[in-house]
């Protein structure tokens, strides 16, 4: 959900890249994982695109917003069900160089 995510997300904001890596990879939390990748990608981005290297690197913003919500039945008793509202995130991590 958004708002479990979003306490990864503070963590990572301002820390160099190598920093936000090392937080993910030894973080018990379910959202590290996906966000771990799409740090990666930004990094594998900048690297081969705009030629940074992972040094100067560091995270400006690391966002979550919400996703689209999934509807899933929840069985009650005495033949009932509740909507229970599966959330997901939009992640969006923007790094920059500290040299620029």
């Amino acid at each position: 959900s958004p708002r479990k995510a979003r306490l990864v997300t503070d963590l990572i904001t301002g820390k160099t890249a190598e920093e936000a890596i090392a937080i993910l990879e030894n973080l018990p939390k379910s959202t590290s994982l996906p966000l771990g990748r799409v740090v990666r990608s930004a990094i594998a981005n900048a690297e081969n695109n705009f030629n940074l290297t992972l040094e100067s690197l560091y995270v400006k913003r690391a966002i979550a917003n919400e996703g689209p919500r999934m509807k899933r039945v929840w069985m009650r008793g005495r033949g009932r069900r509740d909507i229970k509202l599966h959330r997901t995130a939009h992640l969006v991590v923007v790094l920059d160089s500290k040299e620029a």
